[in-house]
């Protein structure tokens, strides 16, 4: 009982039926001239397309600055292809948990994640690295 004294919820008619106005009534017959769900055949797969270009055509140069940030460690990395720039700071952010930021033609994270970074690059397929001071 609330504090009001009235019943909570909705009554019942004397016998015993819910009540005749069903809002979700009218829907029953629309279902039928829709096209099935697609059979597992048709889904398309997860695994990734071949791949025609590389990603990372470009060598690729990883390296460590302290300069001009108020001793603050970055890396940062260098020819990334300029369509990709945006796309890999958020992948990269993910990836390392870290704050990344694009700056002119280079990607920066921030710390010194060189080694991680190289290993990184090496599994998404890139071929030619390199690693500055």
């Amino acid at each position: 009982m609330s504090k009001r004294g009235g019943k909570k919820g909705k009554s019942l008619s004397s016998t015993g039926e819910a009540f005749a106005n069903n809002a979700l009534s009218g829907l029953s017959g629309l279902g039928e001239g829709l096209p099935s769900a697609p059979s597992p055949k048709e889904e398309p797969s997860l695994a990734a397309p071949p791949a025609t270009k590389p990603r990372f055509p470009n060598k690729l140069v990883v390296r460590m600055e302290k300069k001009g940030r108020r001793g603050k460690t970055v890396t940062r990395i260098s020819g990334v292809p300029t369509k990709e720039l945006a796309t890999l700071c958020k992948e990269m952010k993910k990836a390392f948990g870290c704050g990344a930021v694009v700056e002119e033609q280079d990607l920066v994270l921030l710390g010194d994640l060189v080694q991680r970074a190289v290993s990184w690059f090496e599994k998404a397929g890139a071929s030619k690295i390199g690693r500055g001071t």
